[in-house]
């Protein structure tokens, strides 16, 4: 076998297949060369979704004359002069590899200047350079792209429609708007102009260019701060919510990134507030030493990795969930019947194949989990003192059970909902009220259900070594390499008070267990338990104690075409203010709904 060494034009065909994945890789690299050559403009005009013209065109310090070749050599940088620079990195760029990829699969030309003196022309094909000439001294650089994969036609086939290459490359466009709000950007399509900023750094506006309006009004400002990191952006309010963790933007000194740990601590401080399946619209900019990341994970580099990621992963839930507990967030009835808008526009994940389709697809969501499971276990296991007798007032428990308030509801929380006087109720499942601000319409069950949950939660919370014997045993059979894992991890189970005890090959029995499992839920909690032991290395209590007082708190909260009298209707309504989070039942699904007056004679022509 004879090994030989690739030519300069084949190798750089070869890089380009890691760089340019499509035309918004492109725009993606020469963008980011532009924001690092220190440009406070710049225009991005695109012909049929850059597959047959891409133009960038900035006002950047621009390359020298006799630097302008070097450009175009592979490894070329001017960002990175020593092995010390790769652990301080502040540029976007610094690999060296971009404008030779592209240049290498393209018809190029680049003109640019310094200023100074006279600019420099150049026209690459196909990695070579055709002609070389000097220009005009606008300062700034102008980089065209035509004809992209010209020379590697296969790479064409695997191209998308125009309308989502398109939507690709407007993605990265708002990405990097929002990474840098003092840069104006303009892009066109076609000739004709699709998105632009001011540069006057306002996040608000540029959520407003990129969402619409309606969606940048219902943003609320969140800012924080620890020894190592600087947060602060913006997190729509839990009415406003998507699909899919796509509007979700972190940007990371100046760098818009991926990150799963980041949008996993972002959605934990959505915790309750999102139905299943909804995800929430946030751009959160985060500073900190370049020392603490590692930007050199990623072939175009998405995906970093945090020196104190721990940190920073809880000082995000910890700022969402503390700007949200500030809110009112009872969503306006109105809201409703208003037509869709540029919100709804879809954002696609540049690197991620996105169907056409995707764009006009109907979202099905589930709102509640499978509740057909009989929930048994009698109230005074959980500190309840209520008997289970079949009267109507035992059965809803709006009056013989304790009210939980926490200790921290103080008066301010209660006045984030409005004292409400009911009027009456709707097919018994709605509870009709009002006061000097409007209208509101109350889900009974979701509303008991917040009641019961923050109940049940701190109550179950209280338990932590009472352990109940069983009967008869449970048994679990695993495979081998499970079994090889709860072996290792035995005692980190009988800290959580779960005695699992060999029985056979790869099998356990468990003759008690903690007693705060819900009855006739103590296999899937143990199955869960496994799972996160396999998956985090840990046992997260914490996490499956939520979940047993939401299963609880729904089971035995009322239903649906349940008629209430006025006095109980009183009580729940009282009740529901005294609670932490009185707008979202456990499952994330809105309990209030609010017409105000003026929303009212709006609708009924008495104001126009």
């Amino acid at each position: 076998m004879q090994i030989n060494e690739l030519p300069d034009y084949l190798a750089n065909k070869i890089a380009a297949g890691e760089v340019v994945e499509r035309p918004a890789s492109v725009v993606k690299e020469l963008v980011e060369n532009s924001v690092d050559a220190k440009s406070t403009s710049i225009k991005i005009d695109i012909k049929e979704a850059g597959l047959q013209e891409i133009k960038i065109t900035d006002d950047g310090i621009g390359i020298p004359h006799d630097q302008c070749k070097k450009a175009f050599l592979r490894h070329a940088t001017s960002k990175i002069k020593s092995e010390n620079d790769l652990f301080h990195v502040r540029t976007l760029g610094f690999r060296g590899e971009a404008l030779a990829s592209i240049a290498a699969v393209s018809r190029l030309e680049l003109k640019t200047s310094t200023g100074e003196e006279a600019g420099t022309k150049m026209s690459i094909e196909g990695g070579h350079i055709k002609e070389e000439a000097r220009s005009d001294a606008r300062k700034g650089t102008e980089i065209t792209v035509q004809d992209i994969f010209f020379n590697t036609p296969a790479r064409l086939k695997y191209m998308k429609t125009v309308h989502t290459e398109l939507g690709h490359i407007t993605d990265i466009i708002n990405r990097m708007a929002f990474s840098h709000p003092e840069i104006r950007f303009e892009l066109t399509h076609n000739d004709k102009r699709i998105f632009q900023t001011t540069g006057k750094g306002d996040l608000r506006q540029i959520a407003s260019s990129v969402y619409g309006m309606s969606v940048a009004k219902q943003m609320i400002p969140v800012q924080t701060s620890t020894l190592d990191y600087e947060i602060k952006g913006f997190i729509a309010k839990p009415e406003v919510n998507r699909s899919s963790r796509n509007y979700i933007t972190t940007i990371v000194n100046g760098r818009f990134i991926r990150s799963f740990g980041l949008a996993k601590a972002i959605t934990n401080g959505y915790h309750t507030f999102l139905p299943i399946g909804r995800e929430p619209i946030v751009v959160l900019n985060i500073t900190m030493d370049p020392y603490l990341i590692d930007v050199n994970v990623h072939p175009t580099k998405l995906e970093v990795r945090f020196s104190k990621e721990k940190e920073l992963y809880q000082a995000v839930e910890r700022m969402v969930k503390d700007a949200l507990h500030q809110q009112t967030l009872i969503p306006s009835g109105q809201k409703t019947s208003v037509k869709k808008e540029k919100s709804d526009q879809p954002q696609f994940e540049f690197d991620q194949p996105t169907p056409i389709t995707n764009s006009f697809a109907k979202q099905k969501i589930e709102m509640e989990p499978n509740l057909d499971s009989e929930f048994i276990r009698e109230a005074e296991q959980v500190g309840n003192s209520v008997s289970r007798e079949t009267t109507y007032k035992q059965q809803t428990d709006i009056v013989e059970e304790p009210t939980h308030v926490e200790a921290v509801t103080t008066a301010e929380e209660i006045d984030r909902v409005p004292k409400m006087y009911p009027i009456g109720q709707h097919h018994g499942t709605y509870i009709l009220a009002q006061n000097d601000l409007g209208l509101y319409i109350i889900d009974q069950h979701a509303a008991q259900e917040r009641i019961k949950y923050e109940f049940f939660r701190d109550k179950i919370g209280e338990v932590e070594s009472h352990i109940q014997d069983l009967l008869v045993p449970l048994t679990f059979e695993f495979t081998q390499q499970e079994a090889l894992l709860i072996e290792q991890y035995l005692d980190e189970f009988k800290k959580v008070g779960l005695f699992l005890e060999p029985f056979g090959q790869n099998a356990y029995i468990v003759r008690s267990h903690p007693y705060w499992f819900p009855k006739g839920e103590e296999t899937e909690i143990v199955r869960d338990m496994v799972d996160q032991l396999i998956h985090d290395k840990q046992v997260n209590v914490h996490k499956l104690r939520e979940e047993a007082a939401i299963l609880m708190s729904c089971k035995r909260s009322i239903k649906a075409n349940h008629y209430l009298n006025m006095d109980d209707m009183q009580r729940l309504l009282d009740d529901l203010r005294q609670c932490h989070e009185p707008f979202t039942c456990p499952h994330g699904r809105p309990i209030i709904i609010q017409f105000t007056k003026y929303e009212m004679e709006k609708m009924f022509k008495r104001v126009m």
